[in-house]
């Protein structure tokens, strides 16, 4: 009997008395992955993360595996039905079967939505390089918490298919392994992919930084050559500030035309020279 049913332990299950109440115990553990091996099942459990949902909220899935029936216990009430549906089409098939179908329809869409994913953060950098856009660096904190999540979500199927192919309890026959090695490496393709990403994000925050630090550096630059330019004239302006009795420029008729020429050739050779250094 194969059945996905939400998360509590009904009575019309045939199980017996030791098996239910590990099972219980097993469904209000809060341990976000479990995956533990006994003579007659297996108990599984991880946080399914929700790739198309805006809440971004893990729902926890366990799964109950013996020799006769799988059972599904699920959080979400929408995955819920969807896997009913899948449960009812294949009633046929053996329970070990059904596991892999389990996993197998769980990541089906994933790397599709993986390459939106990194077009959505390509497109979001071309925008931030054309249009300077003041919130960059919060979009790339929202990419790498969701990658976070992408990346604890996988880490967690690893865990449980790694148990899987061990067989320790004999559940599984060559062919079956053979599947379930599949979804293995799909599952660590999906993680690299994820991976890669955050590799990308990072590089992409650490190329935004470099902007901002160019940007402010290039702004104390013009500050200090414009306080290079002005220097000489302050100092001119403050020689004659002085109140001394004899400055006899001061009674010159060309005293002030002087001055300002003499102040416009200061700021020209000055800016000439910048220009020649290329601090322009």
């Amino acid at each position: 009997m194969n059945k996905v049913l939400r998360y509590e332990v009904p009575e019309e299950i045939p199980l017996d008395a030791s098996t239910a109440a590990v099972l219980t115990r097993h469904l209000h553990n809060s341990n976000a992955t479990v995956f533990e091996v006994y003579d007659s099942f297996l108990l599984i459990s991880f946080e399914w993360f929700n790739l198309k949902s805006k809440s971004k909220k893990e729902k926890k899935i366990s799964l109950f595996l013996d020799r006769q029936q799988i059972l599904v216990f699920m959080e979400d009430a929408h995955l819920c039905t969807q896997y009913r549906s899948l449960f009812e089409t294949e009633k046929e098939k053996s329970c070990q079967e059904m596991l892999r179908m389990f996993f197998i329809q769980l990541i089906e869409h994933d790397m599709e939505y993986i390459d939106e994913f990194e077009e959505m953060i390509t497109n979001a950098e071309d925008h931030a390089l054309q249009e300077k856009r003041k919130d960059y660096l919060n979009q790339i904190i929202k990419f790498r918490k969701q990658l976070l999540h992408l990346k604890h979500y996988y880490n967690q199927l690893q865990v449980i298919f790694d148990g899987l192919l061990e067989n320790e309890n004999r559940f599984f026959d060559e062919e079956t392994l053979r599947r379930l090695n599949i979804i293995h490496n799909r599952i660590d393709r999906l993680q690299l992919s994820v991976t890669n990403l955050r590799d990308y994000v990072t590089q992409m925050r650490e190329a935004y930084q470099a902007q901002i630090d160019i940007e402010q550096n290039n702004i104390m630059k013009l500050f200090t050559l414009i306080t290079a330019i002005f220097l000489p004239l302050t100092l001119m302006v403050g020689w004659y500030g002085m109140n001394f009795k004899y400055m006899y420029e001061l009674d010159s008729i060309y005293g002030y035309p002087v001055f300002i020429v003499v102040s416009f050739i200061v700021c020209v050779l000055l800016i000439l020279y910048f220009k020649k250094k290329r601090w322009f």
